[in-house]
């Protein structure tokens, strides 16, 4: 069977199933088999991670140091065969995993695990390196290029290319699946927090009534205001003008904005975690008590150690997106002839993610206190606690205004413009995810419709709620992991063999 009918049939049955069964179906795929049990998702990043790093020697150890200087540009080539340089290329990557998981991630994870939990999303990011590094060297060993002279990688190409076309059913499960999570997780749900975040603010300036804030019911069960429709035409005009141009102005794009929507957010956390220097050692003592040792409260009803493991756990792979294999995509189009080269630039992405910037919104949180805000302290902690309980963005929202109110008192208006910046990059990187995992199903002739349609979910992202689309698209996230661990799996020992091969040889600088 073709590609193109291969994808056809694909996306039949999973519309078949989302008829018969609902979303629900999809959704169980983060909870399999139960509540009381560890997630099979999370056994399979978290096994296949701990798996690989052993085969592999702990590479994210071993070859950091050779990782930086690949990224630094001291090996590039531009006679290579690509499109990007490594550090577009790993730019490209970030701006798709730096975004709302390392604002509302970190802070839900708090909300429900308590500050333990950020202790195991650094566990998580410590072995996700190592996935980084074997699915984006295995993208880079099974790229082709495209009749356009570009480059086309990503997992659905090491699947078939790697393990042969009796098993491009999967890569085709991988690529359907990316499409779906292109326009909700990586889109509409973007596109709906920046609307959200800027639309409060709007209504904080002028009120509800106000011509542009207030919301007219269009039917049952939504309405929209002026203020939402004036976003979503800015956001899509915004992306569709950069997604338009192709994987080269994106690279252009994400190598100027992903820096400095990083270098804004990072040091306003430093400049708080400055001014509570003498609270940080007390965080740090708090997160390991607390991953390990968790209020007896919160072991009484069944949670304990668990479930503040499964909470850093689960935030800390929606983070860095480690292993599910979407960062593969962008890593493939590096210029390059070593594959392994990509792969040791690939391994920072977690570092930088979650290590670094993770690690900085979680100390900021507990370090201001704000971490009183949480379900978990009111229910392990202080269950007389009067304040508001606060969760997601506007915990860290609330943590960023308390820690520089003595500065300022608009603290809370630096995370609105990172959830601005983070939310339209992520948005920009999934475009081209969603742009290769379209051509490998049916074609360069696909590319173009794509693009069009995805600046349309922008639009609708930035008007609407789309609940169901967001649940479906975390499903899809979930569900493109498997096809990924797989081909990491039962190639290990041909990324093995490459990965001693390369580091036998001498690496020459521009070479």
């Amino acid at each position: 069977m073709s590609r193109k009918n291969a994808g056809l049939a694909a996306f039949a049955i999973i519309l078949f199933i989302l008829y018969v069964f609902g979303v629900e179906f999809f959704e169980a795929v983060w909870s399999f088999p139960g509540k009381r049990a560890v997630p099979l998702m999370i056994l399979a990043l978290v096994g296949t991670g701990i798996y690989t790093t052993i085969k592999l020697g702990f590479p994210q150890l071993k070859y950091l140091k050779h990782g930086i200087n690949v990224t630094r540009g001291i090996y590039d080539n531009p006679e290579d065969e690509g499109d990007l340089n490594h550090f577009r290329a790993l730019t490209t990557a970030l701006s798709a995993t730096v975004g709302i998981g390392n604002i509302a991630g970190v802070a839900t994870a708090i909300y429900y695990g308590g500050p333990g939990a950020l202790f195991w999303m650094w566990v998580t990011a410590f072995f996700g390196t190592t996935l980084k590094y074997a699915e984006c060297t295995l993208s880079m060993k099974y790229r082709e290029m495209d009749a356009l002279g570009f480059t086309a990688g990503g997992p659905m190409y090491t699947i078939e290319n790697g393990l042969g076309r009796k098993w491009r059913w999967l890569a085709v499960s991988f690529a359907a699946f990316a499409i779906i999570c292109s326009f909700a997780t990586g889109n509409a749900i973007q596109a709906f927090t920046v609307s959200d975040q800027v639309y409060s603010e709007v209504v904080q300036l002028v009120g509800n009534n106000h011509f542009l804030t207030v919301k007219y019911a269009l039917f049952s069960g939504f309405s929209v205001s002026v203020q939402q429709v004036i976003n979503g035409l800015i956001l899509a005009g915004v992306v569709g003008v950069v997604i338009i141009g192709g994987i080269k102005r994106i690279g252009h794009v994400t190598g100027f904005l992903a820096p400095i929507m990083a270098l804004i957010y990072v040091t306003a956390a430093s400049i708080i975690l400055l001014m509570h220097l003498g609270d940080i050692g007390t965080s740090f003592g708090l997160i390991i008590e607390m991953a390990f040792n968790p209020p007896a409260t919160i072991a009484g009803t069944g949670g304990g150690i668990l479930l503040t493991m499964l909470w850093g756990i689960k935030r800390g792979l929606y983070s860095n997106e480690a292993g599910q294999g979407s960062a593969a995509i962008a890593h493939s189009t590096a210029k390059t002839k070593y594959p392994v080269r990509e792969g040791a630039v690939a391994m920072l992405g977690p570092y930088i993610d979650t290590i670094v910037i993770c690690t900085l919104t979680g100390l900021v949180i507990i370090s201001t206190g704000a971490w009183h805000h949480t379900e978990f302290y009111k229910n392990a902690i202080d269950p007389y606690f009067t304040g508001e309980l606060l969760n997601s963005s506007l915990l860290t929202a609330f943590a960023f205004k308390t820690g520089l109110n003595s500065l300022f008192d608009y603290g809370d208006k630096i995370v609105t413009a990172s959830v601005l910046l983070f939310a339209v990059s992520t948005a920009i990187s999934w475009s081209f995810y969603g742009d290769r995992s379209t051509e490998y199903l049916f074609g360069e002739k696909a590319i173009i419709p794509y693009r069009w349609v995805f600046v349309l979910f922008v639009f609708l992202g930035a008007i609407a709620s789309l609940e169901a689309v967001w649940a479906f698209g975390d499903a899809a996230l979930g569900i493109m992991t498997f096809p990924n661990l797989i081909s990491i799996l039962l190639l290990g020992n041909t990324l093995k063999t490459m990965t001693a091969e390369y580091f036998s040889g001498e690496h020459v600088p521009n070479r």
